[in-house]
């Protein structure tokens, strides 16, 4: 009888351990599905830098490249428009640093209106890639762990995005006291919808993205002016104290709609 008994019971073990492997092999499935955007960029970002390609998003090739781009412009104004695209959504999708510079070489190629159109259309879809690789990586193990061990700044992103995401977003994408790919990466770990993020990155970047540009339209003059006085340039001598007080400006008007959101709150608990 126990030996018909195991004869019985060994289909059944063979099942369940069967089932078994194929959860684990459907986990681990799962994972490497999970973590391959990830490793894509990754790969990307360090075949860039292996290449040299992070050396064309510098100010110094600018410069050099700049009576080049301007006639391939001149003479392909459409395809310069979609090759630009292109490289700076490839930029932002991949984090290679260089944002603000790429939106100073569009308004030099483009003009301000142009450029900072191309850059506006480019950027939120670059940072919408690099959230969503963020995204499909991140689990609610690690959102959690995050929050409780995070430093204080990272807390203050989780606090801000859970109180108003949209207009928190809008005031950091408005005066950016965090790194463009903190930006980019942050709301998606703690879980903005994409509507939301892809809305306030927009919206937020439009006034610093003209200025850039802005800024990228008159550079030609400002580069011979300084190599006619033996001086070399850099990024930082172009960003003003009029614009770095403007962008404030702006981050302060933004969060207006917060502030009253709070007040009015904060009288509707006393009642």
């Amino acid at each position: 009888m126990q030996h018909d008994e195991a004869l019985e019971q060994e289909p059944e073990m063979t099942a369940m351990q069967n089932k078994s492997e194929e959860d684990a092999g459907s986990g681990q499935k799962a994972l490497l599905k999970r973590l391959a955007p990830v490793v894509v960029v990754i790969a990307g970002l360090a075949l860039g830098y292996i290449r040299g390609w992070h050396e064309y998003l510098s100010f110094s090739m600018l410069v050099e490249s700049r009576e080049m781009l301007l006639a391939f412009v001149a003479e392909n104004l459409i395809l310069a428009a979609f090759g630009y695209i292109a490289v700076y959504i490839v930029a932002v999708a991949f984090s290679f640093p260089g944002a603000s510079l790429l939106t100073i070489g569009g308004g030099f190629m483009f003009g301000w209106l142009l450029g900072g159109s191309l850059t506006a259309i480019a950027a939120p879809i670059g940072a919408s890639i690099i959230y969503l690789v963020a995204k499909s990586a991140v689990g609610d193990f690690l959102v959690n762990m995050m929050k409780k061990n995070a430093g204080p700044r990272i807390k203050q992103l989780a606090e801000g995005f859970e109180e108003d995401a949209f207009n928190y977003l809008l005031i950091i994408r408005l005066a950016p006291v965090f790194p463009f790919w903190v930006i980019n990466i942050a709301p998606a770990i703690f879980n903005v919808p994409l509507r939301t993020y892809f809305t306030a990155t927009a919206i937020g970047i439009l006034p610093g993205t003209f200025a850039y540009a802005f800024l990228g339209q008159g550079i030609d003059s400002v580069i011979e002016a300084q190599q006619a006085a033996g001086a070399e340039l850099s990024v930082s001598d172009l960003v003003t104290p009029q614009i770095t007080a403007a962008f404030v400006v702006l981050a302060v008007v933004a969060m207006i709609p917060t502030v009253i959101k709070k007040i009015r709150a904060r009288r509707a608990a006393a009642l």
